[in-house]
This record gives structure tokens, C-alpha cells and sequence, in this order.
């Protein structure tokens, strides 16, 4: 018989379930694994941890959706021995034989854990959000679970068309004194961001996405990444999928990089620059706008975020990867601390994520044509332009890799973004232009 199915579908990658392990304390899976259908996992993928520090994932393959204890615990330990052996010096223990239940104490029974130091430094956390009513619970949920002794919450909600938003902050959080609603009314995630930026009182703005759930020591993670260095002005965090059902979202977590690294950075136009051709330019590399944090006093001394970038204009994208940036230019530090986790649930469409790809790609070649545009940056950006845009055009055959040669790429998607990069310059300037008639833009330059 003729399979009638497009390759696409017979070729769709298996549905991973999608969770963390700590190895101070584990707790794994005795019972199958299964789907809201009922239908048992194939394969799995945990995030490791060590006394809350990511060390990386393991993917296995489940059988019935049960998951082999002893084959976790033996991949673990192979992948990881090096990177826990260095975090038990630091606790001043030594490194296991193997690992298993009841190995490694738990973080509350460490004396000297480097993990359970509090900064009591001051937090704002600004979330923005647009006619998403339907997911904030869950994003909220995460927020009230954090802990931090001097933290406030504001969810700027940007030029709504009604107020299910309002309504769902209010039955939720609405009698929370951490908790602040805001409304911004002219439209675009630049100018909710800085509307979040003008709110805040804390020494550190942190800024999420409605669509994320962040971890229990999320707060505590950034704060640790402004300690990576003597002049750090932004902290990002890593970003870990949250589900793995369906074609969209192994797409996406193919072609993004923040997804997946485990290891700190700092990154610097001095001693620790990256080895990019177009660094530090280069996309990406730094991080998500759905996990950062900077110093508010930074970022007001910076012009806060470029209104003619971001999703709400024409450009849809970019203001992250601009912000980035302009820290780097600036003078500052950026740092990379994976230990400040956020859970991502991505695009689950096909529709929805050519979408999102094509706002990847006009906004990244805005925010380098804004660039371009400044004398500053200018002679910096025209001496690696030719190979940098080389190296972003291929990005369709890294992400190919990463999605695996045996599976069927969706199709449109890299044609999408690649469109999106040649029409991204000239949609920047009609952005540019319309914030300047609405009296915004700054960021600057």
C-alpha cells in the first residue's frame, strides 16, 4: 500500500516528554510516562541539576514510557563527572563513585553550598503582555512561588483590546503587594519594556515573557551572574523548552542556541570576546528577551529600549538583541548564567511559527542596519558584514543539523526568516520613522 501521508508526517519527530532531575535528591519516574492522550512518551529529555546549578540534559529512549533508572543514572554520571566533581570541591565534598538515590546530600544539608548564598539586593521583575489572558496563570503561578526578600512583580499590559488581562491579575495576584498592574496604551514590547523600566524601583530589572515559567531559583541565578564579573551590566538566563510534541516546536528548539547551554559566559569587547565573525553582533549568542536582567541605572543611562524595534512594530523583533548590544558598546559586561532557568513553551503551529520566524529575520537585520547607521559602530560593522551575513544565512543548515538529517525539515520556515532578513532594513526605517511621529525612539542613536 502507498503511504499517503507527506513526507513530513511520516518523518515528524517523536513526542519527548520534557522535565529536570535534581542529583542531590532525585526523584525519577516509576510509572510510565505518558501523554495527555494517554499514549506513552518514546523518549525523554531531563535537564540535570546539582544543587539547583544546570549541568546539562539527557535523552533517552523509554520503553512502554518507562524510564531505566540505572541507564540515566550511568549517562548522567559519564556526561557530567567533570562539572560535579568541581561543584562538590566547592562544597567540600568529594566526587562520588557513581551516581544514584542518596549519593549526593541535598542542598539543605550542605554547610558551605555556594548555591544557598541570598543577595539582598532589590528585584523588579516586568513581564508584558498583550491579549494573552489564557496564559498568564501559569506565568503568574511561577512568580509567586519566588522568594527573593526584596522583590516586586509589574505586569505591564500593552495596549489591550479589552480586560481579560486586568481580570485574570486581579483574581490572581490583584491582593498581592508584590504585585503591580500597568497599563501602557501605545503599542509595541519597547514600549511596555520601557514603561516596565520607568515603573520599577529595584536595583535590577528583570524581564520575562507571558509565556514562561520561571524556575524557584530564578531570581537568585541572575543576581549570581552580575557576580561573574567587576562590571556586569546584563545577566541572561537559559531558556529550556518546556514541551517537545510536535513538528513546530522541535523546529524551534533546533534553531534556537540559548536553549541548550549549560556553561556560564562572560562576554566583553575586552579579554572575553567571542570568536564569532560578526561579534559582537553576532545573533543570538547572548541570550533571549524571555530570561535577562539589567541594572535599572544602566539601562535609563542607555535610553532604555529602541520603540522602533520589537514585536507591535513593523519590524516585530530585534530589541533584545539591540539592548545586548548596546550594553557591550556601552562599556559593561554581559554574563551568561544558566543557573537563572526559565521554562519556554513555544510555538505549537506551523502558521504561528512562520510568523515568529519571519519577525527573527526582519529583526535582526534591523537592529544591524540601525547600527550601520551609527558612526560609531559603522567601519566596525562593514569590516565583518560580508561574513557575518554569510554565517546568518547558513543558519538554516546548523539548525538542519540539530534537527536531525533524518527527519524531514517543515517547509517555508528557513525561506520565511531568510525573507524576513532582506525586507528587515527597509521595515526599520518606516518603524523609525512612524515611532519619531508618535514622539518615541531613543535608545541612543
Amino acid at each position: 500500500m502507498t503511504d499517503s501521508r507527506q513526507p513530513w508526517q511520516r518523518s515528524r519527530p517523536v513526542p519527548t516528554f520534557c522535565g529536570e532531575i535534581e542529583l542531590g535528591d532525585p526523584v525519577l519516574p516509576t510509572a510510565p510516562v505518558v501523554q495527555e492522550s494517554g499514549e506513552p512518551y518514546a523518549q525523554i529529555r531531563l535537564l540535570a541539576r546539582l544543587h539547583a546549578e544546570p549541568l546539562g540534559y539527557v535523552n533517552l529512549q523509554l520503553r512502554d514510557g518507562i524510564l531505566n533508572h540505572d541507564e540515566f543514572f550511568e549517562t548522567a554520571h559519564l556526561a557530567f563527572a567533570d562539572r560535579m566533581a568541581v561543584h562538590l570541591r566547592g562544597d567540600g565534598r568529594r566526587m562520588v563513585p557513581a551516581l544514584g538515590p542518596g549519593v549526593i546530600p541535598p542542598r539543605e544539608q550542605v554547610a558551605h553550598c555556594s548555591r544557598a548564598m541570598v543577595d539582598p539586593t532589590s528585584v523588579t521583575v516586568v513581564v508584558c503582555t498583550r491579549n494573552r489572558a489564557a496564559m498568564l496563570p501559569a506565568c503568574l503561578a511561577g512568580l509567586q512561588a519566588l522568594d527573593h526578600p526584596d522583590l516586586e512583580v509589574v505586569i505591564v499590559d500593552n495596549a489591550p483590546s479589552d480586560d481579560s488581562t486586568r481580570a485574570v491579575f486581579d483574581r490572581l495576584v490583584g491582593s498581592s503587594p508584590r504585585f503591580r498592574y500597568v497599563r501602557e496604551d501605545r503599542p509595541g514590547l519597547s514600549c511596555a519594556r520601557n514603561r516596565g523600566v520607568a515603573e520599577a524601583r529595584g536595583e535590577v530589572i528583570a524581564f520575562t515573557d507571558d509565556d514562561v515559567r520561571v524556575d524557584g531559583g530564578w531570581v537568585a541565578g541572575l543576581l549570581r551572574g552580575f557576580r561573574q564579573g567587576a562590571n556586569v551590566g546584563c545577566v541572561t538566563g537559559l531558556v529550556s523548552t518546556a514541551t517537545l510534541e510536535n513538528l513546530a516546536e522541535y523546529y524551534f528548539d533546533s534553531r534556537v542556541t540559548w536553549a541548550s547551554s549549560c556553561q556560564p559566559h562572560l562576554y566583553d569587547l575586552d579579554r572575553h570576546r567571542l570568536a564569532h565573525p560578526l561579534y559582537p553582533y553576532s545573533a543570538g549568542v547572548f541570550g533571549a528577551g524571555a530570561n535577562f536582567a539589567v541594572r535599572a541605572g544602566m539601562i535609563r543611562e542607555l535610553g532604555g529600549f529602541d520603540e522602533a524595534l520589537g514585536a507591535g512594530t513593523l519590524t516585530e523583533g530585534g530589541e533584545d538583541l539591540d539592548a545586548f548590544v548596546r550594553v557591550l558598546l556601552g562599556g559593561y559586561q554581559l554574563a551568561y548564567e544558566p543557573a537563572a532557568l526559565v521554562w519556554h513553551s513555544h510555538r505549537s503551529d506551523l502558521d504561528a511559527l512562520r510568523k515568529q520566524m519571519w519577525g527573527y529575520g526582519t529583526g535582526l537585520t534591523a537592529y544591524l542596519v540601525k547600527h550601520l547607521g551609527d558612526r560609531r559602530s559603522r567601519t566596525d560593522i562593514l569590516t565583518k558584514l560580508p561574513v557575518g551575513l554569510w554565517k546568518i544565512w547558513k543558519i538554516g543548515d546548523a539548525t538542519r543539523e540539530s534537527y536531525g538529517r533524518e527527519h524531514t525539515m517543515p517547509r517555508g520556515l528557513l525561506a520565511r526568516e531568510r525573507a524576513g532578513m532582506v525586507a528587515g532594513p527597509i521595515l526599520y526605517a518606516q518603524s523609525r520613522a512612524a515611532a519619531q511621529r508618535s514622539g518615541g525612539v531613543d535608545a541612543r542613536s
